[in-house]
């Protein structure tokens, strides 16, 4: 297949919402507290989590519709519970990545404005970038996003290891108490990001094929291929970075947003010089930005396509009027939690951790169903990667319950 940036854009998308908490914070953090010992949850949570997101874009495609739709084929009752779960989840998660980025704004910019006012600025920019630019705009400037994140953050590993002065060649695991597996449940509930994620692709997908004949199913599944493998190539690179500049260095991450990121910068940059103070800045406020720019559209109109299905056009401008719920629900929560972004993270990443085997499942069952053209469904190593990535999360999920 000939390489085309024009059949690269949803899978940038993706890139651009999974690269985020769970990369920057979680990513970071597992490798300061336990060196290279996650390693192997990194690459086993995105092995088995592949194909279900893999079944987004790959649906969207061959039928023409989003997964919603497709949900909605299962039973009404599918589509009220996704309702439900990401009514109950999307202000938490906006505003755990809002935070962040306002944090990160500090720290690049200067404290003149405060955190408050930052966030406010945040949301107002992506706002008009996505009612103005809408999906065409969004396409263009991730791959201008994804592409200097990954050019930083690569250049700021190389850097780490020739300046690094110790190899944190032992692997610190996991220990089965309940603090450190809070930990690793929440660092594989975004890692790589949450599996409702795929919907947000299958209604990209959607979008990218408005503007494009050349975006079919390989197309699709190349472009998700290539997204899929920046959000694990990164992933290992801020995991490698936590461990060779924060591994052992005695320093405990702040749980509030802007002494979180004054200390992830100012720990870089004591390892790696001054020089990499903008470097730094720029890979992590660029991570953060595209993922509450990406997280602004999807769930508002992975809702919209939700209420159009559930109740027919009865809300006018179902997209702007989602924006502007959560908009509104992300301020209030940061007004009164902003000092708990932590707990925030916390109870974000492990929420989707818990409810990933409800999406796993349906995902699966709808792939596989006569709803899906028989060209384009599982192979039967997608079938047993499939089996396997539902018992895994399962299973997991039955542990972390069982111990609290």
């Amino acid at each position: 297949m000939i390489f085309s940036l024009r059949k690269i854009g949803p899978g940038l998308l993706f890139a651009g919402a999974a690269i985020g908490v769970s990369h920057l914070v979680q990513s970071t953090k597992a490798g300061a507290e336990f060196g290279f010992g996650l390693v192997w949850a990194l690459l086993l949570v995105n092995l088995f989590k592949y194909p279900f997101f893999q079944f987004g874009p790959r649906y969207a495609i061959a039928t023409g519709e989003s997964l919603l739709d497709g949900y909605q084929k299962l039973g009404k009752i599918v589509l009220i519970c996704y309702f439900v779960l990401t009514f109950a989840t999307m202000f938490t998660i906006q505003t755990a990545v809002t935070i962040v980025t306002a944090g990160l704004a500090t720290s690049l910019f200067g404290d003149q404005i405060s955190i408050e006012l930052w966030t406010l600025i945040i949301l107002a920019i992506c706002f008009i970038i996505l009612i103005v630019g809408k999906y065409g705009f969004l396409d263009k400037l991730m791959k201008v996003i994804i592409l200097t994140l990954t050019i930083s953050t690569i250049v700021a590993v190389g850097f780490a290891v020739q300046n690094t002065s110790k190899t944190p060649i032992a692997l610190t695991q996991v220990f089965p108490n309940t603090t450190e597996l809070v930990f690793l449940i929440a660092f594989m509930g975004w890692m790589p990001a949450p599996l409702d994620i795929s919907i947000w692709h299958s209604l990209w997908a959607i979008e990218k094929k408005k503007t494009t004949s050349e975006f079919n199913v390989k197309s699709s599944l190349f472009d998700f291929n290539v997204g899929y493998i920046a959000t694990i190539i990164l992933g290992l690179g801020f995991l490698s970075l936590g461990a060779m500049v924060m591994f052992q260095s005695g320093e405990d991450f702040s749980e509030k947003a802007g002494e979180f990121s004054n200390q992830l910068i100012s720990m870089y940059t004591k390892s790696l010089g001054n020089w990499s103070y903008i470097l730094i800045g720029i890979a992590a406020f660029t991570t953060m930005f595209s993922t509450t720019l990406t997280t602004l559209d999807a769930s508002p109109r992975a809702m919209a396509k939700t209420t159009q299905l559930l109740l027919g056009n009865t809300i006018r401008h179902t997209y702007l009027f989602w924006i502007l719920v959560l908009i509104s629900g992300t301020s209030l929560i940061f007004l009164f939690f902003l000092s708990e972004m932590g707990l925030l993270i916390k109870f974000a990443t492990i929420l989707s951790f818990l409810t990933a085997p409800f999406y796993a499942i349906i995902n699966y069952r709808l792939i596989s169903s006569q709803h899906t053209p028989r060209e384009w469904r599982p192979s039967t190593a997608m079938h047993i990667l499939s089996w396997s990535g539902i018992a895994f999360l399962i299973g997991f999920s039955i542990w972390y319950l069982s111990i609290l």
